[in-house]
């Protein structure tokens, strides 16, 4: 009718050259190639039902657990669970562990907020201010220190230059404000205060809170408290999810304590990993472990080499003047 003769290049998608006769379909394929994602046939429709994406307005949503296949509904998932169940488990545990052996960047500490050097594992040799929940290095602290002695003033936060308290009840107080502001780290440090006290329901409430916040120090005292039972049931599995969660994010002994878990299991392999993982964050007990593995015949002298070099550029990150000054007065 318009006079418009369609040739063979008018069967193909203009950007991929792709054919086919359906149009949904070169849509789809076109919006594929444009954003650099690449989909295959079974993505682009529902794995249960087999409707294609974009009829009647479908939108389909990729099973949260594996990404491999997509629904148009729940009830199609649900039909669809027995067939996929084998799969989607094996690509999910793929999934988590490529997430849980990735070597972190730093540990759990973070950065002095003042030198900006990364903070040591070694929790004598920084300081939490309670004014404002920030971990001091000793370099910084020492140094303000001197400066006030020096020019004679009150003794204040070297960061938010707040009053030192001068008391423990000050210091609780300080960390009840720090709680009402919603901070994480103040949260985990009165969980602390109720686990020593002996108040594990307590202890409970503040570290969930404080982990439901992003603090990796409260996932790992959670998962203290799973495996021994206070405050809540005894849970190996929770106990573990929440060591991964605190490794995830940095904190060496809790991928030490997933080595050991893994190693006692029997999974060599696994726990290897982790004890490097851990080395290269600068902790001691792990490096020990893998210079005995590779004694043993268990660890590769390339990972050995690795997992050296890691640990002593962890170490050396941490080392500042100012700190090895802080560090000798603090012995005298």
């Amino acid at each position: 009718m318009s006079g418009v003769e369609e040739s063979d290049d008018m069967m193909y998608c203009a950007s991929c050259g792709i054919a086919g006769v359906d149009d949904i379909k070169l849509k789809l394929a076109f919006i594929f190639v444009m954003s650099g994602v690449e989909e295959s046939d079974d993505m682009m429709r529902c794995a249960s039902c087999g409707i294609v994406a974009g009829v009647d307005d479908i939108k389909l949503m990729k099973c949260t657990a594996c990404k491999l296949v997509r629904y148009c509904g729940v009830k199609c998932q649900k039909d669809h669970r027995p067939q996929h169940k084998q799969a989607c488990k094996k690509r999910a545990a793929e999934l988590r562990d490529e997430i849980l052996f990735k070597q972190p960047e730093s540990t759990h500490r973070g950065d002095c907020p003042i030198c900006c050097l990364p903070l040591s594992i070694d929790p004598d040799k920084s300081t939490l201010m309670s004014c404002c929940c920030k971990l001091i290095c000793d370099g910084c602290d020492c140094a303000n220190v001197r400066r006030e002695v020096r020019e004679k003033l009150d003794r204040k936060c070297p960061f938010c230059r707040h009053p030192v308290p001068k008391s423990e009840e000050e210091f609780k107080r300080n960390i009840l404000r720090r709680i009402k502001a919603n901070d994480p780290v103040a949260i985990r440090q009165m969980g602390g205060y109720c686990n020593q006290e002996g108040d594990y329901d307590g202890a409970i409430e503040y570290f969930k809170k404080a982990a439901g916040l992003g603090d990796l120090g409260a996932h790992y005292e959670l998962s203290v408290m799973y495996r021994e039972g206070k405050g809540v049931e005894k849970d190996d599995k929770k106990a573990v999810h929440h060591l991964e969660q605190a490794a995830i994010g940095g904190v060496p002994f809790a991928r030490h304590n997933l080595g050991i878990i893994e190693n006692r299991d029997g999974r060599m392999d696994r726990a290897t990993k982790h004890f490097i993982i851990a080395a290269k964050l600068g902790y001691d007990n792990s490096m020990k472990t893998v210079k005995e593995g590779f004694k043993g015949g268990l660890v590769s002298k390339e990972d050995f080499a690795a997992a050296l070099r890691g640990h002593q550029a962890a170490i050396d990150a941490t080392k500042s003047p100012q700190r090895d000054e802080a560090e000798l007065a603090r012995k005298l």
